[in-house]
C-alpha cells in the first residue's frame, strides 16, 4: 500500500462491510506496520463486540409502554396549550387594534368643531321646488354679495337712477 495507512479505510466503513480485496490489503499492510496492526486489532475487537451485542435479545422493562404513552399524552396536551396560547395572542392583537380604533374615533368626536345653533338653523331652511326652479327664493350658500351689503348699509338709490 506504499506508505498509505489503513486507518482511513477502517474509519470509513465497519470491518464486517469491507470487501475481500480491501481485507487482503489490510492484512498485508498490518503485517509490516505496527501502528496499523494495532488499529486492525482494535477494529476486530469492536466488530466482535458489536456482533455479540446484536445477537442478544433485548426486552424492555414492563412499564416501558406506559411511560412512552404518558410522555406522548403530555406532549399532546402541551401542544394544545400552545395552540390555545396562539389563539389568545391573535385575539389580543385584534382587541388592541379595535381599542385603538375606538380611541381614535372618540378623539375625533370630541376634538372636531361642534356646529353652532345658527349653522344648524340655516341648514334646516326648506325650499320648495317652485322657489328653486323659478329663482324666487333667494337660495344662497350662506354668503352675502357685495351689492347686498352696500344696499343694506346705504340703502337703495332708486331716485338717482331715474
Amino acid at each position: 500500500m506504499r506508505d498509505e495507512h489503513i486507518k482511513d479505510m477502517l474509519d470509513r466503513a465497519p470491518l464486517a462491510s469491507l470487501g475481500d480485496d480491501e481485507l487482503a490489503a489490510i492484512h498485508s499492510h498490518a503485517e509490516v506496520c505496527g501502528e496499523c496492526s494495532r488499529a486492525y486489532a482494535a477494529a476486530r475487537v469492536s466488530a466482535s463486540l458489536l456482533e455479540a451485542r446484536a445477537s442478544r435479545e433485548f426486552d424492555p422493562s414492563p412499564f416501558f409502554q406506559t411511560r412512552v404513552l404518558a410522555a406522548l399524552r403530555e406532549r399532546q396536551s402541551a401542544g394544545e396549550a400552545w395552540s390555545l396560547g396562539r389563539l389568545w395572542k391573535a385575539a389580543g392583537l385584534l382587541v388592541s387594534s379595535m381599542a385603538a380604533t375606538v380611541a381614535v374615533l372618540a378623539a375625533l368626536t370630541f376634538v372636531a368643531p361642534q356646529a353652532t345653533t345658527q349653522q344648524i338653523a340655516s341648514a334646516d331652511g326648506t325650499y320648495t321646488a317652485e322657489d328653486v326652479i323659478l329663482g324666487q327664493g333667494a337660495v344662497t350658500d350662506g354668503q352675502v354679495s357685495d351689492d347686498q351689503v352696500l344696499a343694506t348699509l346705504y340703502g337703495t338709490d332708486d331716485g338717482a337712477e331715474k
